[in-house]
């Protein structure tokens, strides 16, 4: 008897661990509109103290690094999340990012054996009604690194952080230039075929041949990556700096959409693998935040405007 209400507490336990959104979290938010090709990348650290939780949310957009402290509560029960008064850089802003979306974090965790996930969005508050769109999000739990010391010491160590990255001219450099062939390497491409695709954007450009600069996103930290074009290898195993990898490619007008993704050989030395991929068709540039990690590929759908 003593044995079994052991293992019972056991399995309680376990379980109401697994209902918590204590942690490190990432992943892609994406503006709900269909005349936007923006993204933001986020990062989050939570720690939750009975329904009171309070954490550090970073995101990447375009070129603005924003650092905040949130804060909110959180249901166990409902697995509902709820963080307030977040300052969101306003998706259309053109110059130095200078205007700010008051916005509520709303988001469920879903729980499976092999992850977690924080599902939701970004809306704006009443003032901003018609200003701020919905920005919709999946975020991911990085188990490896949500460790309670880890957690305590990124919160305790905070300092908020606010950054326009204007490119200098060491930036415009670049470290290798891709003609898109055929490579082989039949061990990437097996794995490939076994992560998730994970479309991270959509867009529309109005030439049928492209350039595309991909860097580190952040901090250079060691991040290896591979990139297939239209499920074909065409860069193997190249590592991600400050200077672009430059890729030209020419548009497949057979197809109803060209394809993207970033293959992650390594997670570097701070998870997941992050890049900035800047696409650029003569008119228009796109700066797009990817994330990929051992599990799924960020992919990027392109169509040509008719």
């Amino acid at each position: 008897m003593k044995r079994l209400l052991l293992l019972i507490l056991l399995f309680s336990s376990i379980y109401a661990s697994s209902q918590s959104v204590f942690g490190y979290w990432y992943g892609n938010a994406n503006v709900k509109t269909n005349s936007s090709a923006n993204n933001y990348l986020v990062e989050m650290v939570l720690q939750p103290e009975k329904n009171y939780v309070k954490g550090i949310l970073n995101y990447y957009f375009k070129n603005t690094y924003r650092s905040v402290k949130v804060q909110g509560n959180y249901n166990a029960s409902t697995r509902q999340l709820s963080l307030y008064n977040i300052p969101v850089v306003y998706h259309g802003s053109i110059s130095n990012f200078e205007v700010d979306c008051e916005m509520n974090m709303q988001a469920t965790l879903r729980v499976s054996q092999l992850t977690s996930n924080l599902v939701g969005s970004f809306r704006s508050l009443p003032d901003y009604t018609y200003t701020c769109p919905e920005i919709v999000f999946d975020l991911v739990m990085n188990a490896d690194i949500s460790k309670k010391d880890s957690v305590l010491k990124a919160i305790s160590e905070y300092k908020e952080n606010y950054q326009v990255w204007q490119p200098q001219i060491d930036d415009t450099l670049i470290s290798v230039t891709v003609v898109p062939r055929k490579v082989i390497n039949y061990v990437v491409e097996e794995s490939y075929k076994k992560r998730d695709k994970e479309i991270v954007n959509e867009i529309d450009v109005e030439s049928d041949s492209l350039r595309i600069d991909v860097y580190d996103n952040g901090e250079v930290d060691g991040d290896i990556i591979s990139v297939f074009y239209n499920e074909g290898l065409i860069l193997n195993s190249q590592k991600l700096t400050h200077k672009s990898i430059r890729i030209d490619v020419v548009l497949d007008s057979t197809k109803e959409y060209n394809e993207v993704s970033m293959y992650a050989e390594n997670l570097g030395l701070i998870p997941p693998n992050t890049a900035l991929m800047i696409v650029n068709d003569g008119k228009n540039k796109f700066n797009i935040r990817l994330s990929s990690n051992l599990e799924k590929n960020a992919t990027i759908r392109i169509k040509r405007k008719k």
